[in-house]
């Protein structure tokens, strides 16, 4: 008997369970697991990755090393119903890497191969589905995919919120990500202002999407929620504005000298490679004698490659190793000394908020792994906000619609 099903005959409302989608090391795992969500299905094609998610939470029957595409394999191996689905479906098509080609590249359009999972799932469809993606979400083929993954959703029965939140509130990365979240229409409590396609007049849902935070709703976020009219309608969560809980970045970089410091013409090369701005406060930072840690990244432009860095105190946000300009290179002045390296994997695991999760001997697998994953102090803080508040609203057990202002 699955876990929810035994819920229910004993008279309690749902399980809180979950599947993640496209789970890659388990990092959406590692945020929810702290509140008690119980991860029942996890999905992901790539071998390296859950090799990686083994790691951390042992080699569990319920993982599935498969293709989302193979909808039959993927539902027969979700039991129950579970409350919840996540899915960070894959982002290239959705940016530069992608050169743009949104859902019609082979590697974001994977979304609708979880769409089809749902679907297939009938009346054990979760209540609460979460996707993750990066901010060129919103803005991919002129909002043309965004709209077709909320429309693939409403035509579910799923009421749709979405907003952005960056992990630099938590930890010292710049890492914007759109969050969506779909709440079936079974949920008739769920703590939100809900709004139906016809009613486009001033109503509680467009005072709080507008008057809330506005890094979380972006105004061009707001249009294109405005401009989308869905089968179901759209709601809105009570988003406070996050509280900046992050230390310094030096705090999470390894300076001693047992790291791979680079030797004296690396250093020597990469600094040539600095705009003359750059190379200039490089300068006065070293006769200063005062610390300062950041990263730098290699980028293209018209002049030649150059090595730019982050004054602001923040990393830039984790990619994958693909190519020079996607590794971060570590900084630090020091006591008079200039010396640069690769980021390591440890401290990509500190930037995403999972300071002790396991590593591989492959380095570069720990750097795909971690670099293509969420911030976990970011998942913590949406399920404390938006998760678990609905789970607990279907469990109350209310049978009648309610809209909390």
């Amino acid at each position: 008997m699955a876990p929810d099903d035994a819920a229910r005959r004993n008279g309690d409302g749902p399980a809180k369970t979950f599947c993640e989608f496209f789970a890659g090391i388990g990092l959406v795992r590692e945020g929810l697991s702290s509140s008690g969500w119980r991860c029942v299905c996890a999905n992901d094609i790539d071998p390296k990755k859950r090799e990686m998610y083994q790691l951390r939470f042992g080699a569990e029957e319920h993982f599935h090393p498969g293709n989302i595409w193979d909808t039959k394999e993927v539902v027969a191996r979700i039991p129950g119903r579970p409350f919840l689905a996540t899915a960070s479906f894959p982002c290239v098509d959705l940016s530069l890497a992608g050169h743009w080609r949104g859902f019609d590249g082979d590697h974001s359009s994977t979304f609708f191969g979880f769409a089809q999972v749902l679907e297939a799932l009938g009346e054990r469809r979760p209540a609460l589905v979460m996707l993750e993606n990066v901010a060129g979400f919103i803005t991919s083929r002129a909002g043309q995919d965004f709209e077709a993954a909320v429309r693939a959703l409403a035509m579910l029965g799923y009421w749709i919120d979405a907003f952005v939140l960056d992990a630099s509130y938590f930890t010292p990365q710049s890492r914007p990500r759109v969050f969506v979240i779909g709440v079936h229409e079974s949920i008739t409590n769920a703590p939100a202002v809900r709004k139906s396609s016809s009613e486009w007049t001033a109503d509680g849902w467009t005072q709080r999407v507008k008057a809330g935070p506005s890094r979380l709703r972006p105004a061009r976020l707001v249009r294109l929620m405005e401009s989308i009219a869905l089968p179901t309608g759209w709601a809105a969560f009570h988003l406070p504005q996050p509280k900046t809980q992050r230390g310094p970045l030096a705090d999470l970089i390894d300076r001693d000298d047992s790291q791979e410091w680079w030797d004296a013409d690396a250093v020597r090369k990469h600094r040539d490679m600095m705009s003359p701005r750059h190379r200039r406060l490089v300068d006065q930072m070293l006769a200063s004698g005062k610390l300062f840690v950041g990263t730098i990244f290699r980028r293209k432009r018209p002049d030649g490659t150059r090595a730019e860095i982050r004054f602001d105190g923040l990393a830039g946000c984790l990619r994958t190793p693909r190519g020079g300009s996607a590794r971060q290179i570590v900084i630090a002045i020091d006591g008079g000394r200039l010396r640069m390296r690769w980021m390591s994997a440890r401290e990509y695991a500190r930037l995403q908020g999972a300071d002790d999760f396991p590593l591989t001997d492959n380095n570069i697998q720990n750097l795909f792994g971690f670099g293509d994953a969420v911030c976990v102090p970011v998942i913590r803080w949406i399920d404390r906000h938006v998760l678990t508040p609905v789970f607990e609203a279907a469990n109350a057990g209310r049978d009648r619609r309610s809209v909390l202002h």
